[in-house]
Parts: structure tokens; sequence; C-alpha cells
């Protein structure tokens, strides 16, 4: 049988402890209860199928009636998932067993992502036939679209992404890079920078922007989107970040 059977004595180890290092799904029954003999070995079956990364306590609510009342069970079969000592998900009554896939599976930390090479453009290209709105995939694409001008793929990569400061920084760069295209009067001359930034030199092409920027009139809050996008790929522990966010700061108020 799968589930361990829990007491009063070795609730506080084979639950609240066990429950930092995997989730612990508890089922509250009992013997009477026909119900209970109807979720049980549903449960079981499905706990087995994800072991070792969960984990099933049984607790008889007849045996252990102080457990019962200190977490308030008025009817049974009732389930009470565990994590990090607390309780994080529960339901009452015997659900049908695509339901309890459902709930085991909202428990269960997401599997890693593959990790992508930013010069593999085919590998970028797989990893977001995969997933579209894999964010690393689509700004390390896109930004290798970008410095070969084809903005339309780049904006169709752009927009199934998860938004982040990074995405927002990319899409306003595509938005400039086509007024310049235009020959727009109004936005001032952004290539050096953008050069800069395809290059890997993140400082030089912050100086650029910070200098466009008193001239960039109605296109000041994309190039500022541009300075953001560059200096949240740099991280919160980047000295360059925190001193340009400081300049920015500067030159926006």
């Amino acid at each position: 049988m799968v589930g361990m059977d829990v007491t009063e004595a070795n609730f506080n180890q084979a639950v609240i402890e066990r429950s930092r290092e995997v989730p612990v799904v508890v089922d509250f029954w009992a013997e009477w209860c026909g119900p209970c003999r109807q979720l049980g070995p549903a449960l079981e079956r499905a706990v087995a199928a994800r072991a070792p990364r969960v984990e099933l306590a049984k607790i008889d609510t007849d045996a252990n009636q102080r457990l019962a009342q200190a977490f308030r069970i008025q009817g049974i079969p009732a389930v009470k998932a565990f994590r990090d000592g607390a309780i994080v998900s529960e339901f009452t009554g015997a659900l049908p067993p695509p339901q309890i896939e459902a709930f085991l599976d909202a428990l269960l930390p997401e599997p890693p992502l593959p990790a992508i090479d930013p010069e593999d453009e085919d590998g970028l290209r797989a990893a977001l036939a995969a997933d579209p709105a894999r964010a690393d995939a689509a700004v390390a694409l896109a930004r290798r679209l970008i410095a070969r001008g084809e903005l339309d793929e780049a904006t169709a990569v752009l927009e199934a992404a998860a938004d982040s400061f990074t995405v927002g920084g990319l899409r306003a760069r595509i938005t400039l890079t086509r007024a310049l295209e235009a020959a727009d009067p109004t936005v001032p001359p952004l290539g050096p920078a953008f050069s800069a930034l395809d290059e890997g030199d993140v400082a030089h092409a912050i100086d650029l922007l910070l200098m466009a920027l008193a001239d960039g009139g109605a296109h000041r809050d994309e190039i500022r989107r541009v300075i953001v996008g560059a200096l949240d790929e740099l991280g919160p522990d980047s000295e360059l970040a925190r001193s340009s966010r400081r300049r920015l700061a500067s030159a926006l108020y």
C-alpha cells in the first residue's frame, strides 16, 4: 500500500518536517466512510505514479481525533497538501482520477527548461517551437533578427514572449528602428547606440542612449525603454546597471 499511516505521535516529523523536502499529501479518512474507500486507492495510484516527488500520509480520523479537530475536518475524505510546513492546497470528497492527478501535478515543481545557446539560431527556433512564450529564447532570437534588420520576424517572435523589461526594450528598439528607416526627423541618431548594443558594448551604448534621450522628443519613452531593457539584462548585481539607473533618473527628472 502506498502511503504512511500517520498518528498524532509522528505527525510533525512525517508531515510537517518531511514537507520541507517533498510535498506531502495527507488523506484524512475513516474505516466506516464509503467515499474514503473510493478515493483512497485512486489517490494511492496517482501518488505512486509521481513517487518520489510527492508522498502520501494517511490519518484515521477516529484514531486521531485531536488531529482532525486541529485541522477542522468536518467531512471526509479530506485531503490536504503540505509544502514547506504549511497547507498549500486541499479538497474534500471523492474526486475523479483526472482531478486527483491535476491536484497532485499542481504541487510539483516545474521541470527545468533545457539550456539554450544564444548563438545557435536553429536551437533557439526549436526552443520557441516547443514553447513560444519562452522569453530567453525569444530575446536571443529577436536580438539576432533585429541586428540583421529582419524586424517583422523579430516582432512576431516577441509577440508571444512573456512580458519583461528586456522584451519591452527590444520592442521599443524595433519601433525606433522603423522610424529611423522611415527617415523620421524627430528621431535622434540612434544607429551608433544600437550598433554598440549588437557588439556587446553595453556601457558605450548606454552612454549614447542617455545622450539621445535629451533630444528624443516624442520618442523619449521608447529610448527609455531600450535603456531599461539593457539594464535589466545586466542583472541586479551589476554596478554598471546601478550607476546607469541613477543617470537615467537624473536625465528623466
